[in-house]
């Protein structure tokens, strides 16, 4: 979770893989195949990829005999494997220095042009005491490549028998597919002698599979048949799936690329029927109990079910996120075809439904959890659902425990998740700007872009185990980088106890987190933990469930038998805990519910875990003591239920030698398994109780084909097990014989006995023990001190009641302890330890809180807000609460229990509400108060200013909004190609530009979840002239006074006077304004070419204005509106039109109002003469002291709005300290609009 993780993140190594089991027991529990990259077949083509591991044949492990290592919280019966996704990996040149393997003689040589660690090749311990000048040991020379270690002398160390021994063995080839670099296996096991394999060939180039071949024995393994003609000759197979419940039915899958089809067998695939399929399948997940029923998730995230194993399909759902659908548990869930998943909504929100397979619309469908959840967060494991919601910047996370009603998981308090959303929002800024300080703009602007990037992070929480009732999670903190802290619940899943703090954690091979736990199979509440202290990794052992942790013993001698000098706590014994990705290899540690004293791991032995001198060790007591049995990493694999213990060394070289031990690793004998050496690829282990029969796939060379050895150790034993074989074995913990409560005996096959052991048969008796403090952990809200007593943190009041404590009832009181979930003990100080029942004292309410049910601080005008009352203590039963809105209407309840649902309220008007609430009863009173910011949807900005200044002269901008009263605003102001912008509460500003040209100002207006903006551009010159238009009243029949008929009328007006003056459109700009009667703005401006010159000069303007005028005033600027519509225009403020009458009736009057006429005339004249300035022309020029309006802007100024010179905005940094807060608490999705209402219709060639 942090986002809740499935079975991918954080597994059990906490491998992080679903289903991750050792090959050799991989059929054993329901998923008998798996796929092998071909390590000797040269990669045609590229180098390879890194190596993803190799792929067990889907159907699901149910939970086996397999050492957990927690695939991190997975679904309910079987994870959905993805043919789509796997990764074919590439071969190491066998010409190679020698490597690690990856498992039972798996090379595990890095992909070519890796370089090796120091820039030079690695070498083996042996090689490195010669290059020391160290002899070697006796008997290694003349030894091949797989080597025999070295013979100790007598005592505690391990002992070898060197003389080789011959297994019963055949090998068969796979003739033809010697280009093939990848297999899958089946091997149905449980009486049954069939084994499947599919053979591909992978192109790296193409990225696709180009061949495929399939393969079929049925006498476990010692002849194949090549089955392509029974599936088709040219059908590509891509993937085999095999029913978990009955491993006779098998499912192959088609290429994609060239057709999409299943075929399927009844009959362990002796026969098979094609059906075609009209989607591409990418993972199936198969019902853990009915063996017909099956969802299939396609590549168009589309959910589909089918009840007749594959052969029709419905489809279920759209839109559900991957690996994020589950089966119902049968107990947990009532009906059995129920689907758990998680789905998209129409707006792109993340939902946890669930509906039945063959009947999912939306009448049906149910949404336990309410509201919606984070994506990629749904996970039902078991008893338990787990989700993710974040809220105020801070994941959530939610446990519904066998299907009750979610409560919400608790930490302890200041165990915070390492990302939040406002982290994240700051670290994102400060890389983005390079700011210092991260600006309020940025968290406002771009909090939708880390909702997107945060969805796609590493995740915080893991949910590890969720085995025996409760849940087992790894959390990364605050303060942690590279380590997790480990977290174990009460039963319901909902209050968590640290367990470890800072377990070591790694990248696996997909990027994905691996966590450094081990739980040991077997052995209930048995785990090993890397741990790291003051930057050393050691590794710690827990007998229950991380109650007590305590280093590991080394051994008392080496492999030699030479004395180990190592003291406790100065020095211990180290163990690598990574499990295989891949069933096919071992990994670095094992162990088996089968075998449940035996762990076999790699290691170091000094003052902390190294990559460097590792050695293998077995430990034959459940960890007590260890022994060393070889000096260089080893494959170990369980055969014969522990009984026999097979190893292949570690190398990129051909082996033929395996060593065996039947005495749980305290010697070994050499034995061969083929006559030629052989390049080992994987091995694979018999189905079935007993794990007698082993195949070893490989090849001899380079280019031969893939050979599948059978080994038979049946021929090894005479005869089976009797009782006198066995001996008792009591487990025990540093010789304490009581382990979660409990003393348990197991059968344990004598050491000198060599024969078969058959079923396991379990633990012999189990006797509960007395309980002691050992059997308690610390409860939650508690810590323990170093006197072993849990006290409460610093953080947690013990007297707190609940809130649905009332007297007269009562509840149970914690003793600061709580027994370990899982253990068994009795009596002794279970009474003292065990919370008890007490009862409700009549208490005064305290703690009294008012929040929203989305933790919001925001409210939407005339819709329903549901206000939530908490109260920390009280007796809620008798007390009356008294809620004012704010809004001049208060309500008055009897007690809480009343509003458990919240209380709802609708505010009719915009703007800030106190909210206050009032508890009170007969011991005293409390109140809270809450500010709720009422708002209603902004619809429109937009940005008012004129559309020509004057250089260095202020200029007012104004933002207009619609509608106009929409609540608390922050309005966001950038200039010009400024990087920073200017934030304000106030809508209207004042600024000015000190260089000439087109400067363009965008304005972005926050209103809660909503941010919508409007760009206009703005002209700046030194000087320029402006004249008022007017029209024809006919113009205004056809205004409907909006924004975009204003900007084509604009550019029809320009074009006309374009035409009519012959004058160059640069230095022409008009603007329709707003309003009736129509009139427009013209402005005459001094065009300057790019390279600066030709400037017109003062002169020059005037001359155009005159031929303007002119031009207008004899009526020849007009323009046709539409087809029948002429439009004239006309000067505003001057007239040419000759005012004198010349007919004979002139009166005296008529006179003296030509001679006025005159006199106009003659005072224009002069004044144009001396002051260059016409009548109805304006003149704009820069002026020094000069602080005159500019002209009147399009838009009106609301005389509301104030204005604010740009010297008194704040920066951004000081509108965040200062008081601009505008974060709602609660997570926020941003719904950005963007517009752009240029009112100039020529601003492009200007």
């Amino acid at each position: 979770m942090g986002k809740v993780a499935g079975r991918s993140p954080a597994g059990r190594r906490v491998a992080l893989l679903a289903g991750t089991w050792l090959v050799q027991l991989l059929c054993t529990f329901g998923t008998s195949g798996a796929e092998i990259t071909c390590r000797g077949c040269l990669a045609p083509g590229k180098p390879p990829r890194p190596q993803r591991g190799l792929f067990f044949v889907p159907g699901g492990p149910g939970r086996g005999e397999e050492a957990r290592r927690f695939p991190a919280a997975g679904g309910e019966g079987t994870s959905p494997a993805a043919p789509s996704q796997e990764t074919p990996t590439g071969q190491p040149d066998r010409s190679a220095s020698p490597a690690r393997s990856a498992g039972p003689g798996l090379p595990r040589a890095p992909p070519r042009g890796a370089a090796p660690r120091g820039g030079r090749l690695s070498r083996s311990p042996a090689e490195r005491r010669r290059a020391r000048g160290v002899p070697a040991e006796r008997g290694q020379q003349g030894r091949e490549a797989a080597g025999a270690p070295p013979e100790p002398p007598q005592g505690k160390a391990t002992r070898f028998r060197l003389e080789e021994l011959k297994l019963s063995s055949s090998t068969c080839a796979l003739t033809g597919d010697s280009a093939h670099n990848q297999a899958m296996v089946h091997w149905s096991g449980h009486n049954s002698s069939v084994i499947l394999i599919l053979t591909k060939l992978y192109d790296y180039n193409l990225g696709s599979i180009t061949e495929s071949s399939l393969w079929r024995s049925t006498d476990y393994g010692t002849t194949y048949e090549k089955l392509n003609e029974k599936v088709g000759l040219k059908t590509i197979l891509s993937y085999l799936y095999v029913c978990p419940t009955n491993k006779r039915k098998i499912m192959l899958l088609t290429d994609p690329e060239i057709e999409s089809s299943l075929l399927i067998s009844s009959d362990e695939g002796a026969t098979y029927q094609k059906y075609r399929l009209n989607f591409y399948i990418q993972s199936l997940l198969f019902h853990p109990k009915q063996e017909d029923w099956i969802l299939a998730y396609s590549l168009d995230q589309k959910l589909y079910s089918s009840i007749e194993f594959g052969r029709r399909w419905q489809l279920l759902q759209e839109g559900v996120a991957p690996n994020r659908f589950y089966w119902s548990v049968m107990g947990s869930s009532k009906e059995p075809d129920l689907v758990h998943l998680e789905a998209k909504t129409v707006d792109g929100h993340a939902q946890y439904i669930t509906c039945r397979m063959q009947n999912c619309t939306e009448a049906t469908r149910s949404k336990p959890f309410p509201g919606y959840i984070d994506p990629d967060s749904l996970i039902v494991q078991d008893d338990y659902v787990f989700v993710q919601l974040t809220s105020g910047g801070r994941p959530h996370y939610y446990v519904s425990y066998r299907r009750s009603a979610f409560a919400q998981m608790k930490l302890p308090k200041y165990s915070l998740p390492k990302n939040s959303h406002l982290q994240l929002a700051e670290t994102i800024c400060d890389e983005i700007f390079g700011l210092s300080r991260v600006p309020t703009t940025c968290l406002v602007l771009h909090l939708s872009v880390f909702s997107e990037i945060y969805g796609k992070l590493e995740k915080d929480m893991h949910v590890i185990s969720t085995d025996e009732n409760q849940v087992f999670a790894a959390v990364q903190e605050w303060n942690q980088n590279d380590t997790y802290n480990l977290y174990i619940s009460d039963t319901r899943g909902v209050y968590f106890t640290l367990a470890l703090e800072n377990v070591k954690s790694s990248r696996g091979l997909e990027g994905n987190v691996m966590i450094d736990l081990y739980e040991v199979a077997g052995i209930k509440g048995m785990f090993l933990a890397n741990k790291k202290i003051d930057n050393q990794v050691k590794t710690f052992i827990t007998y229950n469930k991380g109650r007590d942790w305590r280093l590991l013993q080394a051994p008392d001698t080496d492999l030699r038998g030479n004395p180990v000098r190592c003291l406790l706590p100065y020095c211990s014994l180290h163990l690598h805990l990574k499990v295989s990705e891949n069933p096919y290899t071992s990994g670095n540690i094992a162990s088996r519910d089968t075998a449940p004293s035996i762990i076999v791991a790699s290691g170091n032995i000094g003052t902390e875990l190294s990559d460097n001198d590792i050695s293998m060790f077995v430990s034959s007591d459940a960890g007590n003591t260890w022994r060393q049995i070889f000096e260089e990493e080893h494959s170990v694999l369980y055969l014969d239920q522990g009984g026999v213990l097979v190893a292949m060394k570690h190398t990129s070289l051909p082996i033929r030698h395996l060593w065996l031990s039947f005495d749980e690793g305290r010697s070994w004998s050499k034995y061969s398994f083929t006559s030629t050496p052989l390049f080992v690829d994987g091995v694979l282990g018999e189905p079935g109780e007993e794990t007698l029969i082993m195949t070893v796939f490989g090849h001899f060379s380079h280019r031969s084909e893939w050979q599948l050895v059978k080994v038979d150790y049946k021929s090894i034993f005479d005869r089976r097990c009797a009782e006198e074989d066995y001996r008792p074995w009591q487990l025990h913990s540093q010789g304490e014989a009581c382990i979660m409560g409990a003393k348990r005996i197991y059968r344990k096959r004598k050491s000198e006995k060599k024969c078969m052991q058959g079923k396991y048969a379990g633990a012999m008796a189990s006797e509960p023990c007395v309980c002691t403090e050992a059997d308690f952990d610390c409860d939650y809200g508690y810590e323990r001190h170093t006197n072993g007593q849990c006290l409460p943190a610093f953080w947690y009041n013990p007297s707190s009641l609940s809130k649905d404590c009332s007297f007269g009832q009562s509840y149970l009181n914690s003793t600061g302890y709580r027994k370990v979930v899982s253990n068994n003990c009795t009596d002794g100080v279970r009474e003292q330890y065990t919370a008890k029942p007490q009862r409700c004292p009549g208490k005064a309410p305290r703690g009294l809180r008012i929040i929203t049910s989305d933790g919001k601080l925001t409210a939407e005008q005339g819709h329903n807000v549901t206000l939530m009352v908490q109260l920390e203590e009280g007796d809620v039963q008798r007390m009356i609460i008294q809620v004012d809105f704010g809004d001049g209407i208060a309500v008055s309840y009897a007690n809480l229990s009343s509003m458990e649902d919240g209380i709802k309220h609708v505010y009719q008007n915009v703007g800030i509400f106190r909210v206050t609430v009032q508890v009170e009863n007969s011991l005293g009173l409390d109140s809270a108060v809450l500010y709720l910011h009422v708002t209603c949807p902004l619809e429109h900005v937009h940005l008012s200013l004129p559309f020509v200044t004057t250089k260095n002269k202020e200029v007012n901008a104004t933002a207009v909004l619609w509608p106009s009263h929409v609540g608390t605003l922050t309005y966001i102001w950038w200039f010009g190609n400024n990087t920073e912008p200017l934030v304000t509460l106030e809508g209207s500003i004042t600024f000015t530009f000190s260089v000439e040209g087109m400067n363009t100002i965008t304005v972005q207006v926050s209103a809660g979840n909503t941010i919508l903006q409007d760009t206009k551009t703005i002209a700046v010159y030194e000087r320029f002239q402006s004249l008022r238009l007017s029209f024809s009243p006919n113009l205004d029949e056809y205004n409907p006074d909006i924004p975009e008929w204003r900007r084509d009328v604009s550019r029809v007006i320009k074009r006309a006077l374009v035409e009519a003056t012959s004058i160059s459109s640069k230095h022409v700009l008009v603007a329709v304004l707003p309003g009736l009667p129509t009139s427009a703005e013209l402005f005459i401006l001094p065009y300057q070419e790019a390279t600066g010159e030709n400037k017109r000069p003062a002169e020059d303007l005037d001359q155009i204005s005159e031929v303007l005028i002119h031009k207008l005033n004899q009526n020849l600027v007009q323009f046709e509106l539409k087809p029948g519509v002429r439009v004239l225009v006309h000067a505003a403020h001057l007239s040419a039109v000759p005012l004198v009458d010349l007919t004979p009736s002139h009166s005296g009057s008529a006179m003296l109002m030509l001679l006025s006429v005159v006199f106009v005339g003659l005072a224009v004249f002069v004044i144009y003469k001396f002051k260059r300035k016409i009548p109805g022309i304006n003149v704009y020029a820069q002026m020094q002291n000069e602080k005159d309006q500019e002209m009147v802007s399009p838009v009106s100024q609301r005389e509301s709005m104030p204005n604010v010179p740009q010297s008194e905005l704040m920066s951004p940094e000081q509108l965040v300290d200062e008081k601009l807060d505008t974060r709602p608490i609660g997570s926020i999705s941003i719904a950005a609009e963007t517009q752009s209402t240029k009112e100039i219709p020529t601003y492009v060639n200007v």
